[in-house]
């Protein structure tokens, strides 16, 4: 008798529309689950990552640790978006942004709580996880 295979499809909960069920990092959405935002750091070069990896791409170690993101971030641009790929109609419009956190950057939505016109280039922006209407896990930008 042949043995079923369990498969890890934690990913799939993550994002509005998730284009990806499985994942080497699946840790990723128990993270999110408990309200923290996590990227990953090679133990062997110190090289950061987010969105997280499990293999590096400077020295190709798989040895990996989870850090936190938190604090504050650096808004370094953002692009208010009118028009989305399939399954992101019902969140149109909404703003992305890029934020630096120093030894790492993160992509993202900001808030829709937020209004553009109170963005600014160069303001301090925190991150915090958000479960939408449909259950999907994301992480937003803060004020």
């Amino acid at each position: 008798m042949a043995k079923k295979v369990q498969i890890d499809d934690r990913f799939k909960k993550f994002g509005v529309v998730s284009f990806t069920a499985t994942t080497k990092v699946n840790d990723f959405i128990d993270y999110l689950e408990q309200g923290k935002v996590m990227g990953t750091k090679c133990k062997k070069c110190g090289k950061y990552f987010f969105p997280p990896r499990a293999d590096c791409c400077g020295c190709l170690s798989s040895d990996m640790e989870w850090f936190e993101v938190s604090g504050k971030g650096k808004l370094i641009s953002f692009s208010k978006l009118q028009y989305g790929p399939t399954g992101f109609e019902k969140e149109l419009p909404y703003i992305i942004a890029l934020l630096d956190f120093g030894d790492y950057k993160v992509f993202g939505w900001v808030d829709k709580e937020i209004d553009e016109k109170d963005l600014e280039v160069g303001m301090e922006m925190g991150i915090k996880v958000k479960k939408l209407d449909n259950g999907q896990l994301i992480y937003v930008f803060t004020k």
